[in-house]
C-alpha cells in the first residue's frame, strides 16, 4: 500500500464511518510497532520502540528509545555519550534520544498492519456502536427479515444490525422463511466471542404489549393503560387494561373500528387470539372478566400465608358445567 493510497483509504473510511481519523492512525502505528516486533525480535528487547505516519505525506517511520551513558552496557537500549554528541552536542548523560530504525522490509511490514489494523479497528468500531444503540433499544420492538435459520437459531436483519432469535424465544410451528418480513422484541445484547449479538424474541408477552402501543394512540398517549399480559404464544393472549379518562372505553379503544386495530397485531403474530379485558380492582370482578365468553357464577377470593411467612392469592372459580375445561 503506497503511503497516498493509505492516507486515501484512512479519509475515506473515517467519513463513512464516523470515525476520528486520529484514532485510524494511531491503531496503524500501534500495529507497526507490533509487526516490527514480531519481524525483528532484537527489538523486543527495547520496549520503547514506536512509530509514526506523517499525516501530510503518509510516509512512515519506527524509532526506539535509547538511553546516553558513558559506557554502554546494552546496546539495544544504549547509546555512548561520544555518539549521542555527533547527532546533538547538547546531550548529556542519562538522556534519552529518539533513533530512527532504518529497515528496508518498512514498507512491506507496514503495509499488511496498515490493513490489519483498519480492519480490526472498524470491527471494533462497529461491535461498539452495536453495544451502544441496542442496549438502549432493550424492550422495543424492532423489524426485521430473516435471513437464514438453522436448529437452533433464526438469523434476522434488523437495519443496522443482524439479531438471533434462539429456539426458546420462538413461537411453535411459526413460519421463518427466507425473507419474511416481521416484527420483535429486543431482549438483550450479549457478548459472545468478543462481539456483540442481539437477542431477539417472537414468544415474549410484551411483544403484544408494544404492538398494542403502536397501534393503539390511546395506550401510546397514556389514556389507556396495558396492567398485564398473559400469553400462550401462537394461541392465545389476554391483555388487561383501564383507562385513566373515563370518556374513553379502553376495550374499544384497543379493538378498533370493526376489531382493525387488533386485527392488524392478530395478523402480526400469525392470527394468534388476542382477547382485551377490563381490569379491576376486585379480584372477583377481574377474574370474572379474564374467564370471559365463560359464564362465572361465583369467585371466591383470598390471600393465604405461608409458613415462611409469604403469601399468595387464591381463588376458586365455579362455572356451569358445560362451561368446564
Amino acid at each position: 500500500m503506497k503511503n497516498e493510497e493509505l492516507l486515501q483509504a484512512i479519509h475515506a473510511l473515517a467519513k463513512e464511518r464516523g470515525i476520528d481519523e486520529e484514532v485510524l492512525f494511531e491503531a496503524i502505528e500501534e500495529a507497526i510497532v507490533a509487526a516490527f516486533k514480531r519481524e525483528f525480535s532484537d527489538a523486543k528487547q527495547n520496549e520503547q520502540v514506536f512509530a509514526e505516519i506523517d499525516r501530510e505525506t503518509g510516509d512512515m517511520y519506527v524509532y526506539e528509545v535509547v538511553e546516553v551513558v558513558s559506557e554502554v552496557t546494552d546496546p539495544k537500549t544504549q547509546i555512548s555519550l561520544a555518539e549521542a554528541k555527533e547527532i546533538d552536542p547538547d546531550l548529556e548523560e542519562g538522556d534519552t534520544i529518539e533513533m530512527t530504525i532504518d529497515v528496508e522490509s518498512l514498507g512491506r511490514l507496514a503495509a499488511g498492519a496498515a490493513k490489519a489494523a483498519i480492519s480490526k479497528k472498524l470491527r471494533d468500531t462497529e461491535n461498539d456502536r452495536i453495544q451502544s444503540e441496542f442496549s438502549d433499544k432493550i424492550g422495543e420492538l424492532a423489524s426485521g427479515v430473516i435471513q437464514r435459520s438453522d436448529n437452533r437459531f433464526v438469523f434476522v436483519d434488523i437495519g443496522r444490525a443482524e439479531a438471533t432469535l434462539p429456539r426458546q424465544e420462538q413461537v411453535k410451528d411459526e413460519d421463518y422463511s427466507f425473507n419474511k418480513r416481521m416484527k420483535f422484541l429486543i431482549l438483550r445484547v450479549e457478548t459472545q466471542k468478543e462481539r456483540p449479538v442481539i437477542i431477539v424474541s417472537r414468544s415474549h408477552p410484551n411483544l403484544v404489549k408494544k404492538l398494542l402501543e403502536k397501534e393503539v394512540p390511546e395506550i401510546h398517549d397514556g389514556i389507556v393503560e396495558i396492567v398485564s399480559v398473559a400469553r400462550e404464544a401462537g394461541s392465545r393472549s389476554k391483555v388487561a387494561v383501564i383507562s385513566r379518562d373515563p370518556d374513553v372505553d379502553p376495550l374499544g379503544a384497543c379493538v378498533g373500528q370493526r376489531g382493525a386495530r387488533i386485527q392488524a397485531i392478530m395478523d402480526e403474530l400469525g392470527n394468534e387470539k388476542i382477547d382485551v379485558i377490563a381490569y379491576s380492582e376486585d379480584p372477583a370482578v377481574y377474574i370474572s372478566n379474564a374467564l370471559s365468553p365463560a359464564k362465572v357464577e361465583r369467585v371466591d377470593a383470598e390471600i393465604i400465608t405461608n409458613e415462611d411467612g409469604t403469601q399468595e392469592k387464591n381463588a376458586q372459580v365455579v362455572v356451569p358445567d358445560q362451561q368446564y375445561s
